[in-house]
C-alpha cells in the first residue's frame, strides 16, 4: 500500500465505532490517503470486503487486494456502485468529511489561502467548474449567497460587491489576488478565520459538497443492514448540522416523522454516542488539524 498523505483523524474511535464483523462488507466513502481503509482491512478476514470511494485522482491506491474495491467517483453514487459490485447490503459505512491534508498542502490545488496558487479547489480535477469560475462568473447575488450560507461570512454582501468590482478591473485567477482584494474587510488578527470562511464557501460550492452529503446520507438508509453502523466525522457546522439532524430524524429539516396512526416517532438510526466524540489531547498534539473534528456513530434500526 502507498504511504498515506493524510493523518487519519479519530482513527481508533471511528474503527471501534464500526464494530467490525470480520466477514462483513464495509464502505469507506472518503478514501483520501487510505488510513481508515487500511485499518478496516486489518480487521477483515478473507470473506470480508471493503469498497472505497474518492473522486480525487491523487487518491487512487497503488495496491490491490481481492477483498478491496475502489470507486474513483463521488460518494453520492454509493448505491449505484454497490449494485455494480454485486453488494446488496453493508455492515458499516465510514465517512471522514472535509478536505485532506494533501489538499491543503498541495499548493497547485488552490485550497489554501497561504499559498499563491491558481483558484482551483476542485476535488475532482476532471470537472469543469473551478473557484476561478465561481469568483469571476457568478452574479453578485449568487456570490453573496455562497459566502453567506456556505462560509457564514458576516459581511457577505460587501465581500461579494468587492469581488465584482475587483474582477471588473482584472480577472481574478489566483488565491493571492483574492486575498489581497479582500484583506481590507477584516483586522489582521482575525484574517485567518475570515479567509478560512471565504475559501470554505468557495470549496463547498465548487464541489457541491452539501448536496453530495445529503444524497449519500439518504442512500445509507437503503444500503445498511439492520444493526449496521454509520460513522461520520465532520469538520464544520454546516455538514455537522446535516449529519446530526439526519441521524436523529431521518431527514434534513427536522420534520416530525411520527406515525400518525400508531403513534411514536419513526426512527431509522439509534445513536451510539449521544455526546459527540472529539480528538483527545494526545491526538491534538500530533495532528492540530483534527481540532474541529466531531465523530457521530449511529446504528441502523
Amino acid at each position: 500500500m502507498k504511504t498515506a498523505y493524510h493523518i487519519p483523524v479519530l482513527l481508533n474511535e471511528s474503527i471501534e465505532g464500526l464494530n467490525i464483523n470480520p466477514n462483513g462488507a464495509y464502505v469507506d466513502v472518503t478514501f483520501g490517503g487510505g488510513g481508515h481503509s487500511r485499518k478496516i482491512m486489518e480487521s477483515l478476514d478473507k470473506e470480508g470486503a471493503l469498497v472505497a470511494f474518492d473522486r480525487d485522482n491523487d487518491a487512487i491506491p497503488n495496491w490491490t487486494d481481492e477483498r478491496f474495491y475502489f470507486a474513483n467517483h463521488n460518494y453520492s453514487y454509493l448505491s449505484n456502485f454497490l449494485r455494480y459490485y454485486n453488494i446488496n447490503k453493508v455492515d458499516g459505512i465510514l465517512a471522514d468529511l472535509g478536505i485532506s491534508s494533501h489538499h491543503i498542502d498541495e499548493e497547485s490545488r488552490g485550497f489554501a489561502f497561504r499559498f499563491d496558487a491558481p483558484l482551483d479547489m476542485r476535488m475532482n480535477q476532471d470537472q469543469e467548474k473551478t473557484a476561478e469560475f465561481v469568483v469571476n462568473e457568478y452574479s453578485e447575488a449568487d456570490l453573496t449567497h455562497v459566502l453567506k450560507f456556505y462560509g457564514e461570512v458576516k459581511a457577505a454582501s460587501r465581500v461579494a460587491k468587492a469581488i465584482v468590482a475587483g474582477r471588473n478591473q482584472s480577472r481574478i485567477v489566483s488565491t493571492i489576488q483574492l486575498v489581497k482584494l479582500l484583506e481590507k474587510f477584516t483586522p489582521k488578527r482575525l484574517a485567518n478565520k475570515f479567509f478560512a470562511q471565504i475559501f470554505q464557501a468557495l470549496r463547498i460550492e465548487v464541489n457541491n459538497e452539501l448536496e453530495s452529503l445529503k444524497k449519500f446520507l439518504l442512500a445509507t438508509k437503503q444500503v445498511l443492514k439492520p444493526g449496521g453502523r454509520l460513522v461520520v466525522i465532520t469538520y464544520h457546522s454546516l455538514e455537522d448540522r446535516l449529519v446530526k439532524t439526519f441521524l436523529r430524524d431521518g431527514n434534513f429539516t427536522g420534520e416530525d416523522t411520527s406515525d400518525l396512526i400508531y403513534g411514536g416517532k419513526k426512527s431509522f438510526f439509534r445513536l451510539i454516542n449521544k455526546k459527540v466524540i472529539t480528538p483527545s489531547e494526545e491526538e491534538l498534539k500530533i495532528n492540530s488539524r483534527s481540532r474541529s473534528a466531531k465523530l457521530r456513530i449511529a446504528e441502523k434500526i
